[in-house]
């Protein structure tokens, strides 16, 4: 049981230098426009009043720019360094470095935020990643320490109805590498399971990409 806890573990470290070398090689990886998650998310922190949002796992920014442009601060962490140098030229080249701020962090260390301090936080598939339950329970207590009273947690997740689901190497859990990149697939039993200390608002299913991808996005409100 140590051997396979102790590949699973090596194997779900490389995934830094995978992503890093990735991000690196391929500018605008995800394309410019700001992902339909984001689209809405705007919408409902407009209506709530945010102000400030955290965003984990920002990646090479497209979310990040759009939530700037929309008149929001946004601190935004990534651990990936390639893609937070790319978000700060991206601010700085369309005028936006006073609306962000960006830094390197790996989310399975606590979050480099005080307490009670940010309106909402927002994380396209970084939970689908390749982060074991207990590293994603240890991430919901840090999102709900750092958010102020009512605040609003939004996530996307590919869930065990996606057509990549048990397909390719298993990691353990329900995580899966089909190709270069380990995903976290999601039970909606998982979702409830790390809503805790939230107040469930939404559990929404939709669809991305041309496979295509099926996510949740999950809506959260501190209590």
């Amino acid at each position: 049981m140590k051997e396979v806890i102790g590949t699973q573990k090596s194997s779900l470290a490389k995934q830094k230098s995978h992503w890093e070398t990735t991000l690196s090689s391929k500018p605008d990886m995800f394309g410019e426009l700001q992902s339909a998650c984001a689209s809405i998310a705007v919408d409902l922190f407009k209506k709530e009043g945010v102000s400030d949002i955290l965003e984990l796992g920002g990646g090479q920014g497209r979310d990040t720019m759009f939530f700037a442009k929309s008149g929001f601060q946004v601190q935004v962490i990534d651990y990936s360094p390639s893609g937070v140098v790319e978000i700060k030229e991206k601010a700085a080249s369309l005028g936006l470095s006073h609306l962000i701020t960006a830094k390197c962090h790996d989310i399975r260390n606590p979050l480099p935020f005080k307490n009670d301090s940010l309106d909402a936080c927002y994380s396209h598939m970084l939970y689908c990643m390749a982060l074991t339950t207990s590293e994603l329970e240890f991430l919901s207590k840090e999102v709900r320490r750092v958010l102020k009273p009512g605040g609003l947690n939004i996530y996307t997740v590919r869930h065990t109805g996606d057509a990549d689901y048990a397909v390719g190497t298993h990691h353990g859990e329900d995580m899966y590498q089909a190709g270069g990149f380990i995903v976290h697939f999601f039970s909606e039993d998982k979702v409830r399971h790390l809503a805790e200390g939230f107040k469930i608002v939404e559990i929404d299913e939709f669809e991305e990409g041309a496979l295509p991808r099926k996510l949740f996005r999950v809506t959260l409100r501190k209590e």
